[in-house]
Order: structure tokens, then C-alpha cells, then sequence
């Protein structure tokens, strides 16, 4: 079956190119998301969307920003257990946490995260010692953290409120409920598949063993948990009325992130705030605007100001010192390893023995 689901992949890849695809799929979502924004915003009142920021609670604003810091905290722990992962324990959490928070921060703004995060984390571990291909192996490690966590989301909170996924789907609640549990099921087997025997992925010299099947777990729980900071936050900053749902906010906020990250645009931008703005039509939409203007402030501008700062005093203490210095942009013999992560990551080889000690990375 995998071989058969490899040669096909491969067969598409030479005839076609996933490349293609996923430039096609990413014009496609920001054209449409262009579009919807263009209709619901050419009748906004703006001096609404200023009185309503105006308006905005202190107090919600600053839980909200205090449930920002908590998701990047949280998102410090992608880079930690992904170092431990490829079993690098000699780098300490402090190096992983002003990588992990420094390369999301760089990634959401800039866009195409593999390579802009890729780029910052490259910068920052390779005064561990740590090549390109170990840095590619902690952006697949910390990208498998992020989507089981996604899907985890999305899996139970479509389950329990089907109906807030056909706010973006268009789907009947009734579908998506399906979906969800196919989802739900699909994880539940992957945490089997690997809970069983170690599983080795890639090919060449490019090669990971997956963690465990505990450790899998711990992963769906730190994706869970930054997800659900992100989510508080947006849910802070929501107007008063109509109320709404946390689980349902979350399934629409985590659905309108994930369009965004498809589309490769900046911080999703657009493309998010086009998905909320049509899931949660039931807001006032000068409300609903200001609220995300403030989301985008909290979540995306303070942080990326503040990775700036915080990688610029590293910089000037390395020069001060007069350290030996790697480019902040990596060549392209670097952004090709990290390219490749994604690459290798879909083409297993379960048959592959563990007794290649010298090519592969033990985990769990």
C-alpha cells in the first residue's frame, strides 16, 4: 500500500509537480479571499472600526495579550522537543526558546515560514554546532507538533459543534461531522502506527525516527495548548454580542489559520481575516474588524518587533565578541536541506533497518 501511495506520488510529482499545485492552490485562496474582503469592506464605516477600538475593554485586551505571551511560551516547546527529538540534549532550552520564538515570530509576518524560520533557526543553531539537515529535521519535527496539534483541534471541536465548520466550509453539519471523525480516526491510528515499534522516514541521508507513541501524545498536548491560547486571545477580543462558543470560536479561528498558512501570504493576511469575517456574520463588522486589527497587533506586530530587537542585541553581542558568524540568510545549499525535510517526510521507508546507526536519528 505505501509503495503503491509512493510510486503515485512520485508519478504526479514528475508529470505535474506538487510545486505547481501548491502555487496554484495559494493564488487561488488569495484571489478569492480578495474578493470577499473587497465586498464586505467597501461598505465598512471606518470611524466605527476606530470608535469600537476606542471602545475595547482594558481589561479584555490585556488577558488577551497575557494569553499571546502564553501561546509563544508554548510555541517555545515546539523547537525543545524537537531538539530532544534528534537527540541534541546538549542544547539548552533558553537557545531553543529564542529560536522557536524568534523563528515563528520572523515566519508569520514574512510568510513561507519553512524558509524565513528555517532561515532564523539556522542562524541561531548552527552556534551549536548543528548543520542544515539537523536544523531541516527540527522544522519537520516542530511542523509534525503543529499539525497533529491542528488536527486534534479540529478533529474534536468539529465533532462536538459541526456546524461552526460550515461557517467556512459550506458544508452540511451533518458532513462535516463525518469528516471530523475520520479525522479523529486517522490520528487515533497514526498514535497506534507508532506506539507499536519505532518508525523511520526518509530516504538517503535524510532520516528521522518518528517519536513514540507517548511522546506523540505529548505533542498533540503542546499543539492543543498553544492553539488554545491563540484561540482565547481572538475570543478576548471578540465583541460583546451575539455570543458565542468558545469550542465554536476555536474550530472557525484554527480553520481561518489554517487558510491563511495555505495561502503563504504574510501573517495570512487577508486570507484570515476574510475567513472570520464570513464564518462570524453575525457580528457587527466594524466590531468584529476591530477586533482583529487588535488580534494582528497582539499576535503578529509586537512579537515581530520584538524578535527584530531580540536578534539584533544577539547580533551586535556576537560582533562585540567576535565570534565566528553564519549568514542571518543561510545559502541556498541551506534552504534546499530544509526544503527537503517536507520532501523526505512523505516518502517512508518502513522497511528500513535501525541498525544504520551513522545516518539515522534516534528518538524516543
Amino acid at each position: 500500500m505505501l509503495n503503491s501511495l509512493r510510486t503515485g506520488a512520485r508519478f504526479f510529482d514528475r508529470t505535474i509537480g506538487w510545486n505547481k499545485v501548491g502555487l496554484l492552490l495559494s493564488v487561488a485562496i488569495i484571489a478569492v479571499a480578495g474578493i470577499v474582503l473587497y465586498r464586505m469592506l467597501r461598505t465598512i464605516d471606518w470611524a466605527e472600526v476606530v470608535a469600537a477600538l476606542k471602545a475595547t475593554d482594558p481589561m479584555n485586551f490585556g488577558l488577551a495579550a497575557l494569553f499571546v505571551a502564553f501561546g509563544y511560551f508554548t510555541l517555545t516547546f515546539y523547537d525543545l522537543f524537537a531538539l530532544r527529538t534528534i537527540g541534541r540534549t546538549d542544547v539548552p532550552y533558553r537557545t531553543a526558546a529564542l529560536a522557536g520564538f524568534t523563528s515563528y515570530s520572523v515566519g508569520h509576518n514574512v510568510g513561507a515560514s519553512v524558509f524565513t524560520g528555517g532561515a532564523v533557526r539556522y542562524r541561531i543553531y548552527s552556534a551549536w554546532g548543528l548543520d542544515a539537515v539537523e536544523v531541516a529535521k527540527i522544522c519537520f519535527i516542530a511542523g509534525l507538533t503543529f499539525w497533529l496539534g491542528n488536527a486534534t483541534v479540529l478533529g474534536l471541536g468539529i465533532a462536538w459543534e459541526p456546524q461552526a465548520a460550515s461557517a467556512i466550509d459550506q458544508l452540511p453539519a451533518w458532513l462535516n461531522r463525518i469528516i471530523a471523525v475520520i479525522i479523529i480516526i486517522i490520528l487515533a491510528s497514526y498514535v497506534a502506527w507508532v506506539w507499536k515499534t519505532p518508525r523511520l522516514i526518509g530516504r538517503s541521508n535524510w532520516q528521522v525516527t518518528l517519536p513514540s507513541g507517548r511522546l506523540t501524545l505529548l505533542q498533540i498536548v503542546i499543539g492543543i495548548v498553544d492553539l488554545g491560547f491563540c484561540a482565547l486571545a481572538m475570543y478576548m477580543l471578540m465583541p460583546e454580542s451575539p455570543g458565542i462558543g468558545f469550542v465554536t470560536l476555536a474550530v472557525i479561528f484554527v480553520s481561518a489559520t489554517l487558510l491563511g498558512f495555505a495561502s503563504h501570504s504574510p501573517g495570512g493576511l487577508g486570507v484570515f481575516d476574510a475567513a472570520m469575517l464570513v464564518a462570524l456574520w453575525q457580528y457587527d463588522r466594524e466590531e468584529l474588524i476591530a477586533g482583529l486589527l487588535l488580534f494582528r497587533l497582539l499576535y503578529y506586530i509586537v512579537p515581530f518587533a520584538l524578535a527584530l530587537v531580540v536578534l539584533g542585541i544577539r547580533e551586535l553581542i556576537l560582533y562585540w565578541r567576535g565570534e565566528k558568524r553564519e549568514p542571518i540568510m543561510p545559502t541556498t545549499s541551506t534552504a534546499a536541506a530544509i526544503s527537503a525535510a517536507a520532501a523526505h517526510a512523505v516518502a517512508p521507508e518502513p522497511e528500513a533497518s535501525l541498525a544504520d546507526a551513522g545516518k539515522k536519528v534516534d528518538v524516543a
